[in-house]
């Protein structure tokens, strides 16, 4: 809590009463630490009340049995020991004991903090574990390997310079100048020695032998493994187009292509960015941050229309028209001449700053090289395993059995990326626990952010409620009477609550 902000509500060493209480929640302080009260059940728990992803307010959270829901990025905490239980939210929270002195209910103690899980291992075993990746699923299934008491072996290669980093933040707040580089690793360096984690960057994985259980490095090295986690991600497609390959021209996908967007930021006035996606909106929001002209050029007749349907695709445009960014709709480029643009329709625009931002494509090569099933995608099953027993695949390259929709899919969102990471190292250790979240992803553009659950490729009708243009309503994307995904823009209890709902009427 920072030095110059007071308090929140009642003393609670002094202790309140039930009827204080407001939807089950009162948020009061014990000395200058802010304490949420939640009823759940019959219990009184006393937690903290800031998510450690970005700080959301717990107490607009929904509480589901004994644990509490993030209304801003979904991560979920027990209410019991504070734990992180689903991402993106990674650190436990602490929580205080609570006491009763009749109808009184008091806070005064902390409880102590559980110590790191690495600590907890016990003797080391003769087990290797490869996870080849180093995104948000890879990550993910280390820590969790850990945090179950896993004592092999963990190796970890990335062929990122950089250590795990919070990726969503790459487009975001980091890229927008408001985000410092040091909140950007998921965990810092002296975090893999303390838990054992052999990290190891910019190591190239060119080969996998199913039979003989081994990986081969770019070096030649050949590395054994009792169990593999495949999260090799996805890559930015590439501009097929004469001019592409110039060194103003980027796309954005790791720290170091962010960095080099800053660093040609700093010398630019007029930036083109190719591709309406949500990564190509997000990095004209941020460029506008930084006082750049900003063009779009998308083929769609609107953004985001294909995700999100035309009257929010609409509302999306007029927000980044608000802000000063310049729309090409319908329009591609066709050839880039130094800083000159050409576009199909005959405009030219001279950009010395273009990002393109037109999809990405799962790394397949590995998986496909070891004659592992494969459809648009690394083929798993319910347990995330693939069709060779003990290689297990996560994140943006693998296809699963969805409860949900009811069909295999494959999605490339972070937090989705790292929950299966968590399930697929669990089931790594035998435990066969089937992965049924319900996708979720966000969005940020300017001060509106939109939260996404659910997953529909495609639908027959949306159903509004709310107002679109007053940012404040919630959207059902259907098919066949059946809801697939709803989108929400301040509506972030309503979004959790669809979310609780899919996962209630699942299978």
């Amino acid at each position: 809590m920072s030095e110059d902000k007071n308090p929140s509500g009642p003393d609670l060493t002094t202790g309140v009463s039930l009827a204080d209480f407001k939807d089950g929640k009162l948020l009061g302080h014990v000395g200058d630490e802010d304490v949420l009260l939640v009823q759940a059940g019959g219990e009184i728990f006393a937690i903290e009340p800031a998510c450690s992803h970005y700080h959301g307010p717990l107490a607009e959270g929904l509480v589901v049995d004994d644990t509490i829901r993030c209304p801003w990025h979904h991560a979920c905490f027990s209410l019991r020991t504070g734990e992180a239980t689903r991402p993106p939210a990674l650190n436990a929270l602490a929580v205080w004991e609570v006491t009763r002195d009749q109808d009184r209910i008091l806070v005064q103690r902390k409880r102590e903090a559980p110590k790191p899980s690495a600590a907890h291992r016990t003797a080391p075993t003769p087990e290797k574990f490869v996870i080849v990746g180093g995104g948000a699923a890879g990550f993910a299934a280390a820590e969790t390997l850990r945090r179950e008491g896993f004592a092999g072996a963990i190796t970890m290669l990335s062929n990122d310079g950089a250590m795990p980093v919070d990726r969503p933040n790459l487009s975001k707040d980091y890229l927008a100048g408001n985000a410092p580089e040091d909140w950007l690793p998921l965990r810092g360096e002296d975090y893999y020695q303390s838990a054992g984690i052999d990290l190891r960057l910019s190591t190239n994985v060119v080969a996998i032998d199913p039979r003989a259980r081994n990986v081969t490095l770019g070096n030649g090295d050949r590395l054994p493994f009792d169990r593999l986690l495949l999260a090799t991600g996805a890559e930015p497609v590439k501009l097929q187009i004469p001019g592409a390959e110039q060194p103003h021209v980027h796309t954005l996908r790791s720290v170091a292509d962010s960095r080099a967007i800053i660093k040609a930021a700093a010398g630019a006035k007029r930036a083109l960015v190719i591709g309406a996606s949500f990564i190509g909106l997000e990095v004209a929001a941020s460029l506008r941050a930084r006082k750049l002209e900003v063009h779009v050029v998308a083929p769609e007749e609107r953004p985001m229309q294909k995700v999100l349907g035309s009257e929010m695709g609409d509302f999306i445009r007029t927000l980044h028209e608000e802000n000063g960014v310049n729309f090409h709709l319908e329009d591609t480029v066709e050839r880039l001449d130094g800083a000159r643009a050409t576009l199909k329709s005959g405009a030219v625009i001279e950009a010395d700053l273009v990002v393109v931002g037109i999809g990405v494509r799962p790394r397949l090569a590995l998986a496909e090289q070891a004659g592992l099933a494969a459809d648009r995608g690394v083929s798993v099953t319910e347990y995330l395993e693939t069709s060779v027993a003990g290689i297990f695949a996560a994140g943006d390259i693998a296809r699963w059995p969805d409860p949900h929709s009811r069909h295999t899919i494959r999605v490339e969102h972070w937090v989705v990326a790292e929950r299966q990471g968590q399930t697929a190292a669990r089931n790594m250790l035998g435990r066969r626990e089937r992965f049924d979240a319900v996708p979720f992803f966000w969005s940020q553009h300017y001060d509106v952010p939109i939260n996404y659950v659910g997953h529909a490729e495609s639908f027959d009708d949306v159903a509004i409620d709310g107002s679109i243009s007053g940012k404040d309503c919630l959207l059902k994307y259907r098919k066949g009477g059946h809801v697939l995904a709803v989108a929400s823009i301040y509506r972030d209890l309503d979004n959790l609550k669809a979310e609780l709902e899919m996962e209630r009427s699942r299978g």
